[in-house]
């Protein structure tokens, strides 16, 4: 649209060139690399390797530097960069069972086959400014012990509770069931929990903080445990037909988080615990059990349960949560409205002419009334 304006495609050109020199910022300091941004930013990479729905860490950090930290455009570079790509088919369900585990906390059960791993977290930190690290010395690793591995699994928390029975079981499903596919088809209403967890895995982290949060504050009926968090490796394999069976694609790093919720059952269905669910890519805690509760608050219906919140609304959760769709709406604010706008500047003009012009009657005809009485 602005191209249109007379002078905007040369404004245009300008605009993109301040940009790029602004994205660099001062010469005589270093540039940013893409391992640097990858190895020391990796929340961020991981945030933008969600929401942009693709893995890959170096583009994920390419999409960073170019959008001058901006995580949303971050993300919508990367989607625009997925929809280039050739597609040979889906891989097979990702085992987290097998997931080589870095942290593993569970705030149901104190001690728990496999131990809990704390491993890197800003859980026990002060929230106080390291200003150490502003020091170029602060890139000289500390040791960190080490202890051997444990011969012991670690098996899940919910199915140590299914064991009892006190757990939901998992759904039983069509494995031969067509599953749904966000990144080709639209989102569409009613929409069955594949496509409700695609829609959350993606979905901005904020929004679903925010939700989460209003769970917790009584807007639903939800008293939500952390089951289990863990965050690992886990392999990504690809059922080959010409082989006749599965082979491994590579490893990536995801969490995984299991919320535990009370059920008080029904006439069919004795009192147990329900799960909410949250997977997501590389560490984000915050995002997968984000997820994990609004998982579960979403699933009112098939537990029969009322709806009483934002949270619960599936319609509402999955239509707003795409933070790429929601920054194209408001963003778009910015583009010239100028036909717009001038028929609205007509229509509060002409309303405003007959508001004053029926004042005046009403007074006109109030000092009639008055000389009249008088």
């Amino acid at each position: 649209m602005y191209v249109a304006v007379k002078g905007g495609e040369k404004a245009i050109r300008n605009a993109h060139k301040l940009m790029a020199k602004r994205r660099r910022g001062d010469t005589s300091v270093p540039s940013l690399t893409l391992e640097q941004i990858a190895q020391q930013l990796s929340h961020a990479v991981a945030r933008v390797m969600g929401e942009g729905s693709l893995y890959d860490e170096m583009l994920a950090a390419l999409a960073i530097k170019q959008a001058r930290g901006d995580l949303i455009e971050a993300a919508f570079l990367m989607r625009a960069y997925r929809t280039t790509l050739p597609r040979f088919g889906y891989s097979q369900p990702v085992d987290t069972a097998k997931m080589l585990v870095e942290r593993r906390v569970s705030a149901t059960y104190k001690d728990l086959p496999g131990g809990q791993v704390l491993g890197p977290t800003f859980d026990y930190s002060h929230r106080l400014l390291d200003f150490a690290l502003a020091a170029e010395e602060d890139g000289l690793e500390k040791p960190v012990e080490t202890a051997s591995p444990e011969d012991a699994g670690m098996p899940r928390v919910t199915d140590l509770l299914g064991d009892e029975g006190l757990m939901e079981p998992d759904p039983i499903t069509d494995e031969d069931a067509p599953v749904g596919d966000l990144t080709r088809e639209p989102l569409s209403f009613p929409a069955d929990r594949d496509l409700r967890l695609q829609n959350l895995a993606r979905g901005d982290e904020g929004f679903l903080l925010a939700l989460a949060y209003s769970t917790q504050r009584g807007y639903g009926r939800t008293h939500p445990f952390a089951g289990e968090i863990r965050y690992g490796e886990v392999e990504v394999e690809f059922f080959a037909e010409e082989l006749g069976f599965a082979v491994t694609l590579g490893a990536i790093k995801v969490t995984e988080c299991q919320m535990v919720n009370q059920f008080k059952g029904s006439a069919k269905t004795a009192p147990t615990f329900t799960r909410g669910y949250g997977l997501v890519f590389g560490q984000v805690e915050r995002k997968a059990m984000s997820m994990a509760m609004v998982d579960r608050s979403m699933r009112w219906q098939e537990l029969g349960e009322e709806q009483s919140a934002p949270a619960q609304d599936v319609e509402f959760v999955l239509s707003h949560s795409d933070n790429i769709q929601a920054t194209g709406f408001v963003e778009h604010l910015k583009l010239p409205h100028y036909v717009d706008f001038q028929a609205e500047l007509d229509l509060v003009r002409r309303m405003r002419g007959e508001w004053f012009e029926k004042r005046r009657q009403e007074e006109e005809e109030g000092d009639t009334a008055r000389e009249a009485a008088e």
